[in-house]
């Protein structure tokens, strides 16, 4: 890793959300508060070319990459991908991970349920095949995502990533279990989610990341305002607090758990 990538890594923004304008605004602020990359994530296949365009934004200071993949909640909007689809959006050095994909039980009603699952299955094989991370969203659906992580796995194996956690403790040992890492947004933050920030606690070192899922769920003291990477330092600071760390060391330990999971970022 080289020192001028060495401060914290958003592992999960959404910078489409953002003008044009807004961004290189948006990548001096993270500089500003130590910043220095970036993961803009996709929420449908068919926009792929967005995210990869946004990755054109990176600057010699603050690194942008970009997923590919269409979000649970967005799986009736396109026909669900196959495998060999997916990959080959994502086989370009750009495209760090696949999703985000996954399960929402809360948004989606019960008979959309299958074609979630499918389409996180078809997301899971792009990432077996690619071997780079697939990024879990998970929503009321803990169980099942378990499941399907547990019968994938024992196909083959693929890098794992919990992102936004606001699970079960036991979704995020399964996840850990099975080799993947789990991030923590500013939901950690919020006074009424101390569960969380005991997962946080306890979890291994070496498997925790952090992020923004930014436009969404600005952290503590940002809460209710548009969140954007910079806030990230919010959220380490929290956690690095709940785990009685100094926040240098925190930086450096998450940032070497990003680069060891999202190995084509290197």
């Amino acid at each position: 890793m080289s020192s001028t990538m060495a401060g914290l890594i958003d592992s999960h923004c959404h910078l489409d959300h953002f003008t044009a304008e807004e961004i290189p605004v948006l990548l001096a602020a993270a500089k500003e508060a130590n910043v220095s990359g970036m993961v803009t994530i996709g929420t449908r296949l068919a926009r792929a070319d967005q995210q990869k365009a946004l990755t054109q934004f990176s600057t010699p200071d603050v690194r942008v990459w970009c997923s590919v993949g269409t979000h649970p909640d967005h799986v009736e909007e396109e026909p669900v991908p196959s495998v060999q689809v997916i990959a080959a959006c994502a086989d370009v050095p750009e495209v760090i991970g696949i999703g985000e994909s996954g399960l929402d039980y809360f948004h989606g009603e019960e008979s959309v349920r299958p074609l979630q699952q499918e389409s996180f299955r078809q997301h899971i094989g792009a990432a077996r095949e690619l071997n780079v991370p697939i990024i879990i969203h998970a929503r009321q659906a803990d169980e099942d995502i378990a499941q399907i992580l547990r019968e994938e796995t024992e196909v083959g194996a693929f890098p794992i990533l919990l992102h936004c956690f606001a699970s079960s403790a036991a979704l995020a040992q399964c996840v850990v279990d099975l080799g993947g890492y789990v991030s923590f947004s500013g939901i950690s933050t919020f006074p009424k989610c101390g569960e969380f920030r005991e997962v946080a606690r306890t979890l291994p070192a070496d498997r925790i990341l952090v992020e923004t899922d930014s436009p969404y769920l600005a952290p503590v003291p940002r809460r209710g305002k548009r969140n954007e990477p910079a806030y990230v330092a919010y959220t380490a600071a929290c956690i690095a607090e709940v785990r009685g760390q100094e926040m240098a060391d925190f930086t450096s330990m998450t940032t070497e758990n990003f680069y060891r999971l999202f190995r084509k970022a290197a």
